[in-house]
């Protein structure tokens, strides 16, 4: 046994090293991607001007002549794009995970949790091309519409892109919570139903504020599968119109833009925007659930 301590002993500095440098790594590549990120999108701030950038109306940047590079409609678009995923997506994902963790019969529910997993698989540009081909000419048929692609499908096909890590995640949390909880609970006349919904999901917040916080992130940094049904028209946000998102707007317009030019440096300062919309919402989500813990 002494010999076998030996042994085992030295390695664990070793895995802390090792711990250290992956840990310090990914720090690392975070700093220069912010450093990058800022130095590449102020020179485009500094020279249209602050307020102007984020504030203005018109996005026109392939205009040789008088060339407008306001971000206000696609900041808009972002902002709604996501609010309108995350209002169908999370109800629909935590009461799925729900029936799933709490409900649902055992067989039933192992065959659906393999096909779950499936759906977090398929790549962006699937459910993107499944929108374009399927609920575009859907959209445009019943709302009698002159094009179905817009910002309704956009939110339609990212809430059902961000359904699969909420329900994975909630039901990981929701099946966490002690039994006891919940038999005691019974015991005290409880029916099931209010169970579930007074104690089970109460104790499982925080895993369900998780889920959230990826689905926001997933809906934010999404370009692919919007790209092919939103339009891609810088207007103010419609529910009906076509319409461009902050990541689309990059994607559209990175491959043909100039190198050095101010549009490309434009693009760059839509990134560092998104990515300080990001930081952000992620901050805000971290201090509201620390909020409830300490609570």
């Amino acid at each position: 046994m002494h010999l076998f301590r030996s042994r085992v002993k030295p390695a664990e500095p070793a895995m802390r090293v090792l711990l250290l440098v992956c840990a310090l790594t990914a720090v690392i590549f975070v700093l220069l991607i912010t450093v990058y990120l800022v130095l590449s999108g102020l020179p485009a701030i500094r020279e249209v001007g602050l307020l102007d950038f984020l504030f203005g109306r018109t996005w026109d940047s392939a205009d040789p002549d008088d060339p407008r590079f306001g971000i206000l409609p696609l900041i808009l678009t972002s902002v709604y794009g996501t609010a309108g995923a995350i209002v169908i997506g999370v109800p629909v994902g935590l009461f799925t995970a729900i029936f799933l963790a709490k409900a649902a019969p055992r067989p039933l529910a192992q065959a659906l949790r393999p096909a779950i997993g499936v759906l977090a698989g398929i790549p962006s540009v699937v459910y993107g091309l499944v929108g374009m081909c399927v609920l575009v000419p859907l959209l445009r048929q019943w709302l009698d519409l002159p094009a179905g692609d817009g910002l309704l499908a956009a939110i339609i096909v990212l809430a059902v892109m961000i359904l699969p890590s909420i329900i994975s995640v909630s039901q990981t949390a929701l099946e966490a919570v002690p039994r006891e909880y919940e038999e005691a609970s019974l015991a005290l006349g409880a029916t099931e139903l209010e169970t579930c919904f007074r104690v089970t999901v109460p104790a499982a917040r925080s895993g369900i504020a998780a889920a959230v916080v990826l689905g926001v992130g997933r809906a934010t940094g999404e370009a692919m599968a919007i790209l092919m049904v939103a339009g891609n028209v810088a207007n103010m946000p419609s529910l009906l119109q076509s319409v461009r998102f902050l990541t689309t707007g990059i994607a559209m317009e990175m491959n043909y833009a100039a190198p050095g030019s101010l549009q490309r440096q434009a693009l760059f300062s839509i990134g560092l925007v998104l990515f300080v919309f990001i930081l952000l919402i992620n901050i805000l989500l971290s201090m509201a659930l620390k909020s409830e813990k300490e609570g």
